[in-house]
C-alpha cells in the first residue's frame, strides 16, 4: 500500500508539472512576390494549452522570431582618407540571415536572462552569425553591429518588445511586416512560451516566399543562363543610355 500511494503521489507530481504545448498558425503560408510587389504583413497566432487540451493557467510571456534564409556575406568598412571614403577592413560571414525580426509581450530583458536569450537568439542583440576563419572577438562584434545596423535601416531586421498580445493567457497573435525587398526561400516563424525565465514550449512555422510571373522567369533565366543575363543587361543598359542621349538631343 505504501508503494502504490509513493507511486500514485509522484504520478500525480509529475502529470501536475508537464510543461504546456504551442498551437501556432500563420496567416500565410505562401507569399507570392509579383510586379510591383510592396511588402506585407504576416499575422502569427495561435493557443497556448495544457497537454490535456485544457487552457493554460499560468502567466506565459511570448516571443516569436521569424528567420529568413540564411547566406554567405562579404561586410566591408569604410573609412575617410584624405577626404575620399574608400573600403578598409573587411570579413565574411558564411551563414547571416537575410531577414530576422523578433516580437515579443514584453522588453526581453524582462522575459529572460541573456544566457537564455543568446541561446534562443531572441533579440538583434543575440543574433550568432558564423564568421569565415579565426577573427578578433571585438572585431567581430563591431562587424556584427555593423550588419545589424545596415539591415534595421533597409527594413530587414527588426524587433517589437511589445509587439505581442496575449488574451486571458490562451491566445496570443503577433502581426510582422515583410518589406518589398525581402529574400525568397523559406522563413522559418519559431515561438516560445515562456515563464518565470525559463522557455516551457515552442513551435515552428514555415513561410515560403517565391516570385511568380515575370520576375519568376527573369530569376530562372539570370541562374540558368548567367553569361547570357549579363550580356543582355549590358547591352539594354547601352541602348537605354543612347536612346535617352538621342531623346534630349531633341529637347
Amino acid at each position: 500500500m505504501r508503494r502504490a500511494a509513493l507511486a500514485l503521489l509522484a504520478f500525480f507530481a509529475l502529470t501536475a508539472q508537464r510543461d504546456p504545448i504551442l498551437v501556432p498558425e500563420v496567416s500565410q503560408h505562401e507569399i507570392e512576390v509579383r510586379q510591383g510587389f510592396t511588402g506585407t504583413e504576416l499575422l502569427l497566432y495561435g493557443a497556448i494549452l495544457e497537454p490535456d487540451g485544457r487552457r493554460a493557467g499560468r502567466d506565459y510571456d511570448i516571443v516569436v522570431v521569424l528567420k529568413g534564409p540564411t547566406q554567405p556575406i562579404v561586410l566591408r568598412e569604410k573609412q575617410r582618407i584624405l577626404g575620399i571614403w574608400v573600403n578598409a577592413d573587411s570579413t565574411d560571414f558564411r551563414s547571416a540571415p537575410s531577414y530576422f525580426a523578433v516580437a515579443s509581450s514584453r522588453p526581453i530583458d524582462r522575459i529572460v536572462d541573456a544566457r537564455t536569450a543568446a541561446i534562443y537568439e531572441l533579440g538583434l542583440d543575440y543574433l550568432q552569425l558564423s564568421p569565415s576563419g579565426s577573427i578578433d572577438p571585438e572585431e567581430q562584434q563591431r562587424f556584427t553591429a555593423g550588419l545589424v545596423d545596415l539591415r534595421k535601416r533597409e527594413g530587414l531586421y527588426r524587433e517589437n518588445p511589445a509587439g505581442v498580445s496575449i488574451s486571458e493567457q490562451v491566445l496570443y497573435q503577433a502581426r510582422i511586416a515583410l518589406p518589398s525587398n525581402v529574400t525568397t526561400g523559406r522563413y522559418t516563424a519559431e515561438t516560445f512560451a515562456i515563464n518565470r525565465g525559463r522557455v516551457v514550449a515552442s513551435a515552428i512555422s514555415d513561410v515560403e516566399v517565391k516570385k511568380v510571373g515575370f520576375e519568376r522567369a527573369v530569376a530562372a533565366f539570370a541562374q540558368g543562363w548567367g553569361f547570357f543575363y549579363g550580356v543582355i543587361a549590358v547591352a539594354l543598359s547601352v541602348f537605354m543610355g543612347w536612346f535617352a542621349g538621342r531623346v534630349s538631343s531633341f529637347v
